[in-house]
């Protein structure tokens, strides 16, 4: 299977099975000297980490990292880092029955017509658990980013139709970053907005009697970026970014800055316009851009939301077909989250990281001047 690698410069590849004995990344590239423990991994994958409330799959898995390389001595060593999230808690009986039939939503028909053949067992790499691997490795590029003042915070900003308050509030300094990362911590769905949150809780819990899933969207700021980072044609930061997010399975939309409402607006209100301010520094007014201009970043917030599709997994009878095309009635059992959104922000942050550390890691020899100071 080709397509299980990410990166340019700073690299990762996953690798392991929803039900198999566990899985794991490679990050390549990493720089060496940058403080690393398993501990700081750790605290990424319990963000994501099934079974912690009424939302999330009551799958038990405690996802605790093991450090195979690439540190010593409390720091990366310039070699490639190996991590590996043991499965601990596999109940592959759970999915024996739809070994017989294809279940709508999941890539169970076109596995079948890819490779003549699937693993049935929750859908093995096409599986959600696959993003464990990435939150690990996108752990080390949120610590790489640290390093040099540049933040990531992502956070739910819809379920279905209850819409929280977000960057507006943080962009009209209502909020600052820290304060909209707290709100979102007290919410089990991931939402720093208390009542939007009580608002959406209420309505999955309706959804939940009905045997039914909801979806909604993740919303992202980057903080902190020099300007210049991607490139003008087909690696472009803000479709490194889009790559990024939809290689995440229940991702099935992508936009940045205004997004698809640039089409509802004119040429003057689409454009940022700039200013120079009191230290000199060139700005720009609004940020309608969403951070990137011609592909490469402008110096300000990158702001940019994914659309995250229901749960396809739910126990209401859905119609579908048998591997020999006989019709059939499926009601899928087994754990399930009712709403991927919440568990999916961290993936989100994650991969914006590690799209963000690619990029730094390019941009070093896009001048001269760059590398004699490194020379």
């Amino acid at each position: 299977m080709n397509g299980s690698s990410f990166g340019n410069y700073f690299k990762i590849t996953t690798f392991g099975e929803s039900h198999g004995a566990a899985l794991g990344v490679i990050i390549d590239g990493c720089p060496a000297g940058l403080p690393l423990s398993a501990d700081n991994i750790q605290t990424y994958l319990d963000r994501r980490r099934p079974g912690q409330n009424s939302y999330s799959t009551p799958r038990k898995e405690n996802d605790l990292v093991e450090v195979l390389s690439g540190t010593f001595e409390g720091r990366t060593t310039g070699t490639p880092v190996a991590l590996l999230i043991r499965n601990e808690s596999q109940r592959s009986a759970d999915y024996s029955e739809i070994a017989s039939y294809y279940r709508p939503g999941h890539a169970d028909f076109t596995f079948d017509a890819k490779y003549g053949f699937r693993d049935y067992r929750g859908g093995g790499r096409s599986s959600g658990r696959e993003t464990a691997a990435r939150v690990a490795a996108g752990a080390i590029a949120c610590a790489l980013l640290g390093e040099l003042g540049i933040t990531v915070c992502a956070y739910t900003k819809s379920i279905s139709d209850t819409v929280c308050f977000g960057t507006d509030d943080y962009l009209s300094g209502r909020f600052s970053l820290d304060e909209l990362v707290s709100m979102r911590d007290k919410s089990p769905l991931n939402m720093p907005d208390a009542e939007a949150s009580a608002r959406a809780e209420r309505f999955l819990d309706e959804l939940r009697g009905q045997h039914n899933s909801a979806g909604g969207t993740i919303e992202c700021i980057l903080r902190g970026l020099p300007a210049g980072l991607g490139d003008t044609v087909f690696e472009k930061f803000d479709a490194r970014l889009a790559h990024a997010m939809l290689s995440i399975g229940a991702v099935k939309g992508f936009e940045i800055g205004s997004g698809f409402g640039a089409a509802l607006l004119t040429g003057t209100e689409q454009n940022d316009a700039f200013y120079t301010d009191e230290a000199g520094a060139i700005k720009k007014r609004t940020n309608h851009a969403g951070g990137v201009l011609g592909g490469m970043t402008d110096g300000s917030d990158v702001l940019f939301r994914v659309a995250v599709k229901p749960t396809p997994s739910v126990a209401a009878p859905q119609e579908t077909v048998k591997k020999d095309g006989t019709p059939y009635t499926a009601s899928i059992t087994g754990r399930h989250d009712p709403v991927i959104v919440p568990r999916a922000v961290v993936v989100v942050e994650c991969m914006a990281a590690l799209t963000a550390a690619d990029a730094l890691l390019g941009n070093l020899g896009s001048r001269l001047e760059h590398l004699k100071k490194l020379y």
